[in-house]
């Protein structure tokens, strides 16, 4: 391992920025890949033309963000509408945002550094650098991060682009049931890593109050659903500490 206080030389720099990139090679990184292919489909079904498709994988980055944004343009939706819902379904990023910036900032970071690197805040990759961060020198972990952030989302843009010239030999079905294997992946694995049952509750509560509210609120569904269970999981929380203290 490179030494800590090693000046950020450009070879240094080289060096860390590939070892990132061949980090987005995981378990993880494969399965949201797959997700991509029913992602590439849908857009071809919605009328996206390839362009279209491979610049919102570059520009919107995550995957249910894409999908709120291809309903809300088909739904007929104004181009602040689509926007606002986009902006809506992107707001459970900021906890990760600001649990992962800390872990990132050096001694000498630019705060415009922290704000592109930003951009490829999603669950894969937050996930892989919660996970690996610890074992990178501090001055290297933004350069780290750029190359695993950056590889997941090239990557998944060929992934996009290749599908959707090929989308028409996939049946419906695959590609309907690959966009849900990412989401079903970070469940059980958020699941399995809870340490307080809390976050259980907070689950359970999501999975119960999103379709509820999808019917009765079409579009405000992810933030009525995550405000209610959120508070009732936060209030269960609190509620569990005071017993433990009586």
């Amino acid at each position: 391992m490179q030494d800590a206080n090693a000046q950020p030389t450009f070879d240094l720099r080289r060096t860390w920025f590939l070892r990132g990139a061949l980090a987005a090679i995981s378990i993880p990184g494969l399965i949201l890949a797959s997700a991509f292919v029913g992602f590439a489909g849908l857009a071809k079904e919605a009328g996206f033309t390839l362009a279209e498709t491979v610049f919102m994988v570059a520009a919107v980055w995550a995957l249910p963000a894409k999908v709120v944004l291809i309903g809300a343009v088909l739904s007929g939706s104004t181009v602040w509408g689509a926007a606002f819902a986009v902006a809506l379904s992107s707001v459970r990023l900021m906890p990760m945002v600001v649990a992962l910036v800390p872990e990132l900032r050096g001694p000498r970071t630019p705060n415009w550094v922290l704000y592109l690197l930003s951009h490829f805040v999603a669950v894969t990759s937050w996930v892989l650098a919660m996970e690996r961060l610890r074992g990178v020198p501090r001055p290297m972990r933004t350069t780290y991060y750029a190359g695993l952030g950056g590889a997941i989302v090239a990557f998944n843009m060929g992934v996009a682009a290749v599908v959707f010239i090929v989308a028409e030999s996939l049946p419906p079905m695959v590609s309907a049931a690959l966009l849900l294997l990412t989401p079903m992946y970070f469940l059980t694995s958020l699941w399995g890593s809870a340490r307080e049952r809390a976050s259980h509750v907070a689950m359970i509560l999501g999975l119960v109050l999103g379709p509820f509210f999808h019917v009765i609120l079409p579009g405000f569904d992810l933030l009525a659903a995550g405000l209610i269970g959120g508070g009732a999981a936060y209030g269960f929380h609190r509620l569990s500490h005071r017993r433990k203290r009586a």
